[in-house]
């Protein structure tokens, strides 16, 4: 039965020096082109969260450490014997090779962050359906811009919107996670806030997609409210006078293209785009109207007044 496999595998990486999975993951190809040692699959085991099940995984392993020793025994051996049989045949002090595979463990971890923060820095284009009663069922356009700052993370994000009482500008920091990407963002010297909860970055990063979540800026009276968002990466940053609502019979697939995003079957993306947005509302933003919530209050308030004494 395959045991300390996470641990096993950060003794490899320090031995040979690769900083990241990637590089860990070309060494394995180095002595098997067709190896079933996966990228994808390899964050997970050197997390603990799970092992390889294919044999052939464990025979690369053995032939990447020039082992005499056969797949099998990698996979079954304890941390001690397999710390030792490593250090044995590539002429390692043990407290050194431990030392350097807890370095690098923190080494790659922080690496592989700041990779996926430097994705992620960039200029985007949002749609997302308006939070106004004014203008429900319309959607509005945000511009989004993340950069990077000092730190393993040091992600921030501003999001612009032209609205017809002027521009609203949020910002705060953004939080990339096993699960998702949540970005946390609010008005400097004003009360906006809003928060993103978004599907994981994944590579080329030429789209983000999922919820925001904020109240009603222009509107008679506070509604917490939630909207799918879709966010597009750009080349360019949009022009400043860009933004504000889609006009009712507006293409995003055409506006995207104004702004350098000349997509391939326009009708059809729109459709899709369409669908995503929507979801399963109305047709506009998911919102709670205020006398639900003040029919709730009157109950529990008078339950609470009533044994207060």
């Amino acid at each position: 039965m395959a045991q300390h496999i996470a641990q096993k595998l950060r003794l490899t990486a320090a031995l040979l020096g690769t900083v990241a999975r990637k590089d860990l993951a070309a060494a394995f190809r180095g002595v098997n082109p067709k190896t079933a040692f996966d990228l994808g699959r390899a964050d997970k085991w050197l997390q603990g969260r799970a092992q390889p099940r294919e044999l052939s995984v464990y025979d690369d392993w053995s032939k990447l450490l020039k082992l005499e020793q056969p797949g099998a025994w990698i996979a079954e051996s304890d941390l001690s014997g397999f710390t030792a049989a490593i250090c044995a045949r590539h002429g390692v002090e043990r407290a050194e090779l431990e030392r350097r595979a807890g370095a690098h463990f923190e080494t790659a971890s922080g690496h592989e962050e700041r990779s996926l923060g430097l994705a992620l820095a960039g200029t985007y284009a949002c749609y997302s359906h308006a939070l106004s009663p004014y203008y429900r069922g319309r959607l509005i356009r945000g511009s989004l811009s993340i950069e990077t700052g000092p730190g393993a993370h040091g992600l921030t994000a501003a999001y612009r919107e032209v609205l017809p009482t002027g521009q609203l500008q949020v910002g705060g920091p953004v939080s990339p996670a096993k699960r998702g990407l949540y970005a946390f963002l609010k008005e400097t010297g004003g009360d906006a806030h809003f928060f993103l909860c978004l599907f994981p970055h994944s590579r080329p990063g030429s789209v983000l997609g999922g919820y925001m979540v904020g109240g009603a800026i222009i509107g008679p009276e506070p509604q917490p409210s939630l909207t799918r968002i879709l966010i597009v990466r750009l080349r360019e940053p949009a022009p400043e006078a860009w933004g504000g609502y889609l006009p009712p019979d507006g293409s995003i697939a055409r506006d995207l293209a104004s702004l350098g995003v000349a997509i391939e079957q326009p009708e059809m993306v729109d459709r899709q785009l369409a669908q995503f947005l929507a979801g399963d509302s109305d047709g506009g933003a998911n919102q709670i109207p205020p006398a639900e919530f003040r029919s709730i209050l009157d109950v529990f308030d008078r339950h609470w007044l009533r044994h207060s004494d």
